[in-house]
């Protein structure tokens, strides 16, 4: 008898990029990543952050640089790419969010979301996968999504649609890339405590309706998406691309 074995987590000899590496989920990302053993470029627009958690992750034993980079400026995120070796991971995850009412979303609040959410994150991946498929073999690629990718929110209507907008262009590009071993997936959290969630679940109210809205009753954790982003980066997800993993605590179950 044959016993099937379990594919590899580990990262060793990868080459990882992650951007809006410096706090937040990035930064949980980054640490992911270079514990499975990959290095890790972290990228940011603070190069302090990126610096400092580049620093730690080097004395911790691990194998990771910082790329001070602004991904809305693709001239200057083509030009970095240009000057490094290519890519087997990137974890795309700069984005923000400017909750508004809909009746009341400005022009400059709508612009600044879906450009940083859709129009960085789609060539910053474009990017990457050229790199990829000139590499010749293969990579993942995790968009980092939301859970709002998949259901409607109050005050989240530019937010949605950006995410939204994100799942519809990683089912194409895993199309696309399939044949040349290039595996494209969102991961979809719930609220997690990050920087940029800490204004909003600082109001009571707010966080008390954020929790009832989670099956298993709590606010999620930067850990708590570390695995499944090692998952969707190794060989243990092999066979998935052009999927969304969701990591929502049971939001959208109902």
């Amino acid at each position: 008898m044959s016993i099937p074995k379990t594919p590899s987590f580990a990262l060793t000899g990868k080459r990882a990029l992650v951007t809006g590496a410096g706090r937040g989920i990035g930064l949980g990302a980054a640490a992911a990543l270079a514990q499975a053993g990959a290095h890790v470029v972290l990228a940011a627009r603070t190069p302090h952050e990126v610096e400092a958690a580049a620093s730690q992750l080097r004395a911790e034993g691990h194998s990771a640089e910082a790329l001070a980079l602004d991904v809305g400026d693709l001239p200057a995120v083509r030009a970095a790419l240009a000057d490094l070796p290519a890519f087997d991971i990137l974890v795309n995850n700069a984005g923000t969010n400017r909750p508004q009412a809909f009746l009341d979303v400005t022009e400059e609040n709508f612009d600044l979301v879906m450009g940083l959410n859709v129009r960085a994150a789609y060539f910053v991946a474009q990017a990457v996968a050229r790199g990829m498929v000139a590499a010749g073999r293969g990579g993942s690629i995790i968009n980092v999504s939301s859970q709002m990718a998949h259901v409607g929110g109050m005050r989240r209507s530019v937010y949605c649609a950006s995410k939204w907008a994100m799942e519809g262009f990683t089912k194409s590009m895993a199309i696309e890339l399939g044949p040349h071993g290039v595996r494209v997936n969102t991961l979809a959290p719930t609220f997690i405590e990050t920087p940029m969630t800490a204004p909003f679940l600082a109001d009571e109210a707010f966080r008390d309706s954020v929790v009832a809205k989670i099956k298993l009753g709590r606010v999620g954790q930067v850990e708590d998406l570390m695995g499944a982003i090692v998952f969707l980066a190794s060989d243990a997800s092999a066979l998935m691309t052009g999927s969304s993993l969701l990591v929502d605590g049971g939001w959208t179950a109902e």
